[in-house]
């Protein structure tokens, strides 16, 4: 877990796709910027309204941040981290806003019952107020079908607006008490945090049903986000903790996770991280999950070490990269942390595990790469059996056969080579520090001069190539 200081109430936080957070500072009229990469505050703080809530990210990057009581929306270009707009008036304390998948940022403003529609393109207000069934409309999250789900902070329900139309379609779901925070899964249904009941409704947005009416979950849950895997992180104030529900089964996964002082805000990065921001304690608290690791290409290379691979896993931001045991060189992880390139270094021949680790653990891959022994060619020379004749040398009564190693050029030592001639084997030597190897022939010069010379073999290792020789009796 990693704690980063933001001082200032935070409340809101949302990420860009470039993966800077945005986090709301109810109490300094600002909103901070971090690096989800290196989670650290990049912008301390950008200017905003009165007691600025939530925020969320256009498609055209911009940052829309709900003032709740200057009754206003700041908007933030995420490319600069300025103002872009300092204030554009909606109703009265707005508290949630979203965009909806044709661009415009919808706001909900508790106190004046209603909907503000705002054209992101242009940054103007265009409908200035939809009433809204509900009493005290708190937060809103749209389905990719363009359907809004708000939570009516009171009324204890949830109200369906259609944002191709502007219009209610469904006035009122009913949900637990005092419903706040709600946000959609990857499987389409609806997650509603229930503050004073304590628990989680799911919503089938299909039907506009309720499919679960209540999953308990901590105290006060006022802050809700669903990962791309599924996983809902919902942040309970009251515990000072985040519960995970898994979205495919509607079940609470393990114990809940400790966070700072009253968290409430909640966004997941495209790296994996989720973010969470602490109201009382000015922090914002980052939780990784595990890392996991499917594969590696390719999966074999020469024991030299120097073979960049490709691993392929989730939540594999800031991971280091093991081989065998051995650290891996020239690590880079992608944006949203589910692949990273490296180096292989040397290794032993055979299989090796590769293991990836995190602040949040490890993960390995099984005999995962394959270290092959790089083969050089070698080179065997024969002297004659007896005497060259230019310039003049006698080499009787011995055999003499030297070994290169092709690829460093140098004499190969301590490797046995086999002296035959014809289809009689003479004997065997093993070559010296200058990698020739010498076999007395006294006892068999009669069957070389019978055979016209000798052969020289080295039949090769893991490493080396086998190579031959043949030498004649006399040579000129």
């Amino acid at each position: 877990m990693t704690t980063i200081p933001v001082p200032g109430s935070p409340n809101g936080v949302a990420v860009a796709p470039n993966g800077s957070a945005y986090v709301t500072r109810f109490s300094a009229a600002s909103v901070a910027v971090i690096n989800t990469n290196t989670d650290t505050v990049i912008v301390p703080g950008i200017p905003v309204g009165t007691n600025p809530l939530n925020v969320a990210i256009a498609s055209n990057g911009n940052a829309y941040v709900t003032n709740r009581n200057s009754n206003n929306v700041t908007v933030i270009d995420t490319v600069t981290n300025t103002v872009l707009v300092p204030s554009i008036p909606v109703g009265t304390n707005p508290v949630g806003v979203a965009i909806a998948p044709n661009g415009n940022a919808y706001v909900v403003n508790i106190n004046s019952n209603d909907l503000t529609v705002i054209d992101t393109a242009t940054n103007t207000v265009l409908v200035p107020s939809v009433p809204l069934p509900g009493i005290n409309p708190a937060y809103l999250a749209i389905t990719a079908s363009g359907n809004a789900y708000i939570t009516n902070d009171t009324s204890n329900d949830v109200t369906v607006f259609d944002t191709t139309t502007n219009s209610v379609l469904v006035a009122s779901i009913p949900v637990g008490t005092e419903p706040n925070p709600i946000a959609i899964a990857p499987n389409g249904n609806a997650y509603v945090g229930n503050f004073t009941s304590n628990d989680v409704t799911v919503i089938d947005t299909t039907t506009n049903t309720v499919l679960v009416l209540s999953i308990p979950v901590g105290v006060n849950p006022q802050g809700l986000a669903v990962a791309p895997d599924g996983l809902a992180y919902v942040a309970n104030s009251g515990t000072n903790n985040v519960t995970v529900i898994d979205t495919a089964t509607n079940s609470v996964v393990g114990s809940a996770i400790p966070v700072g002082h009253n968290p409430i805000g909640v966004a997941v990065a495209p790296n994996g991280k989720i973010y969470v921001a602490n109201f009382a304690s000015g922090s914002v608290s980052v939780i990784q999950n595990p890392p996991t690791l499917s594969s590696i290409s390719p999966t074999s290379g020469p024991t030299t070490g120097g073979t960049v691979v490709t691993l392929t896993g989730t939540n594999l931001t800031g991971a280091s990269v093991t081989i065998g045991g051995n650290p891996a060189t020239g690590v880079s992880v992608n944006a949203i942390g589910t692949q990273i390139t490296a180096t292989t270094p040397p290794g032993a021949p055979g299989p090796a595990t590769v293991t990836v680790t995190t602040p949040a653990g490890s993960a390995s891959l099984v005999n995962g790469f394959t270290y092959i022994a790089v083969s050089h060619a070698t080179s065997l020379t024969a002297t004659p059996a007896l005497s060259k004749l230019f310039p003049p040398h006698v080499y009787f009564p011995f055999l003499t056969a030297t070994l290169t190693d092709l690829v460093t050029g140098l004499p190969v030592p301590g490797q046995t080579i086999t002296f035959s001639t014809g289809s009689h084997i003479l004997g065997t030597a093993t070559t010296d520090a200058q990698g020739t190897a010498r076999l007395n022939e006294t006892l068999t010069l009669t069957l070389i001069l019978l055979n016209g010379g000798y052969d020289a073999k080295f039949a090769g290792t893991g490493t080396l190539l086998p190579s031959s020789a043949h030498a004649g009796v006399i040579e000129p």
